[in-house]
């Protein structure tokens, strides 16, 4: 129920476990790792409710909502099960910019490592943990979101991140849920994953965790993100130090207590946000980094690369780096489409989210014979689109975007657009920050296929639309593919198979996810694993067991089971030719 807060339940890090002796539990799981193969259930993805009027979970978000507008959180720092307060921040509402949503602590450089140390230390406990008790505590914060906690985990995103209740609902809770039990699933399958063994020998490999501690940098975007880059590798049997966004620090907190209250034991997962210096100061540096799990901006991702490349001869090992970036992701219209898809998947992904996703559509190329069919409906149904405050009213279609520095920075695209001669604006335009970072969702349509809008990530509610002539579509897949560094999503809207598999042929590696007659947006864990590669990251593919596959260092071993009675080989007998 709503009423039942996550934060006031009793953790396993405030009860017995915290007070167990750890070598006597080391014993007890080795002698229960040998009394049975536990086969996880079954796994399907998690329905998406409509949370129409009516809906029991609806109520429970309204109720979260007031809840937490009544009662601030104030957010500690948690680093091996220790609640530390310092250097206290505040995080506002984004559609709602005058008011306070929680306080939350920035972790001192002593507080980070302390951090460090207490991954370190939890590890020698965590990786002898049986695979089927990990898996018991995601199983059982997957439960605990899907029914427990739904409607505050729904509040705490649409109040912390400005998303509307159905897009709360696809992140926070069904993403989510996903991501913690196909998980479970796709580690279960690399834990079977063993080689042939020959007669008279042996032949297996322990899919170990990695030397050391894993660093997740999360983003303000997904919750679900949030919890899974540092849910990930601990499943795996790594112990994690969690740098999560300021903007998403409210409903990534709760994700911790969830997790605390399934099972997780301290020093697991350490929750320090911090000034991305002192990270950048005291925990790459460290000999014993051993990944780092990563979803943000490009430049950041290069950074971090760079910082690493630094140290690299410091290292005990290579650390691995997992990074999911930017993307300047398009959508390919073809004569042949369903103008009506078109215009409404075009809307769905560009502007939901306030343009905010990864993969929301920030271009679009057009047959000018296509455009001047479909453009009067599209403007008219973006006016249409409901933008607000997205608590108070569950009607809206947008919020705001999530800070003032994405305010600034996506109301220099637009001015930049209304200035220029090869531009104009067609729909939108409007940026409002008086009550919240308020940006009207925007269509720009331009005679420059270089133009600037259609080259720079803006990560906003801004479409811009090239109409070329209708002679022209074979060329656009090489000027899509050679336009900007990205290669994340796209999509092409087409009846014509013959195009289709042209286009899909022709543009093979610019994006990592590629659509047909659907929006750039929408990835689901298990049936389309999301990432993609060039400046958009490393393409790991969140959402499937090649992700999972990156937290485990595998050894091989093999046990000749009879002895060995002889040195020499057949072919070095005397005799015969």
């Amino acid at each position: 129920k709503a009423t039942v807060s996550v934060l006031n339940c009793p953790s396993p890090q405030n009860t017995a476990l915290k007070k167990m002796n750890r070598a006597s539990n080391v014993g007890r799981r080795c002698y229960s790792a040998n009394i049975g193969n536990h086969v996880i259930p079954p796994v399907i993805n998690e329905p998406i409710l409509d949370l129409a009027p009516g809906c029991p979970v609806r109520k429970e978000v309204v109720a979260g909502v007031n809840k937490f507008l009544k009662n601030k959180l104030d957010i500690p720092c948690v680093v091996g099960g220790e609640e530390i307060r310092e250097n206290i921040q505040s995080r506002e509402i984004p559609h709602d910019n005058k008011r306070e949503l929680c306080t939350f602590s920035y972790g001192s450089a002593k507080t980070l490592k302390k951090a460090v140390d207490s991954a370190l230390e939890a590890q020698k406990m965590w990786q002898a943990t049986p695979f089927q008790h990990r898996a018991a505590i995601w199983l059982k914060a997957a439960d605990l979101i899907a029914t427990k906690y739904r409607g505050e985990i729904l509040a705490s995103t649409m109040l912390g991140q400005s998303k509307t209740i159905t897009q709360a609902e696809i992140d926070a809770s069904v993403e989510t849920i996903d991501f913690l039990r196909f998980d479970v699933k796709y580690a279960e399958e690399i834990y079977n994953c063993q080689p042939i063994s020959p007669s008279g020998t042996w032949n297996y490999s322990d899919h170990r965790p990695l030397e050391g501690f894993c660093l997740a940098i999360t983003p303000f975007n997904f919750t679900a993100i949030g919890i899974h880059l540092p849910s990930a590798p601990a499943l795996m049997g790594n112990t994690v130090v969690w740098k999560c966004s300021d903007a998403a620090v409210h409903s990534n907190y709760l994700m911790l207590k969830i997790f605390e209250e399934a099972g997780l034991p301290p020093g697991v997962i350490n929750f320090v946000p911090a000034d991305p210096s002192l990270y950048n100061d005291f925990v790459i540096p460290r000999p014993e980094l051993a990944a780092v799990g990563f979803t943000g901006s490009t430049n950041t991702f290069c950074h971090i690369w760079q910082e690493v490349g630094k140290h690299i001869s410091t290292y005990r090992g290579f650390p691995r780096l997992v990074g999911e970036c930017g993307g300047k992701n398009f959508h390919l219209i073809h004569e042949s489409a369903d103008y009506e898809s078109v215009i409404n998947g075009t809307i769905r992904g560009a502007f939901e989210y306030q343009g905010q996703k990864c993969s929301a559509t920030s271009r679009m190329y057009v047959p000018k014979s296509v455009w001047k069919q479909i453009k009067p409906k599209m403007v008219e149904e973006v006016k249409k689109l409901h933008m607000g405050n997205v608590h108070k009213d569950l009607t809206t279609f947008m919020g705001a975007v999530i800070d003032e520095r994405a305010f600034r920075k996506v109301k220099s695209y637009v001015d930049y657009a209304k200035k220029s001669k090869d531009a104009k604006i067609i729909a939108g335009g409007k940026c409002d920050s008086s009550k919240g970072w308020f940006v009207e969702p925007t269509i720009v349509e331009t005679t420059d296929p270089n133009f600037k809008l259609m080259r720079e990530e803006i990560f906003g509610p801004v479409l811009t639309v090239y109409p070329f002539d209708d002679n022209k579509f074979n060329d656009m897949p090489a000027l899509i593919d050679a336009s900007t560094p990205y290669s994340l999503t796209g999509s092409i809207f087409a009846r014509d198979r013959d195009i289709i598999e042209k286009v899909s042929s022709e543009m093979i590696h610019s994006c990592g996810n590629f659509y047909v007659n659907d929006k750039s947006t929408g990835s689901i864990v298990g049936q389309q694993p999301f990432g993609g590669s060039r400046s958009s990251g490393t393409n790991d593919k969140a959402g499937s067991a090649a992700f999972m596959q990156k937290w485990v260092s595998s050894r091989s071993t093999k046990e000749t089971l009879l002895p060995l009675r002889g040195i020499s080989y057949p072919s070095m007998a005397a005799k015969g030719a």
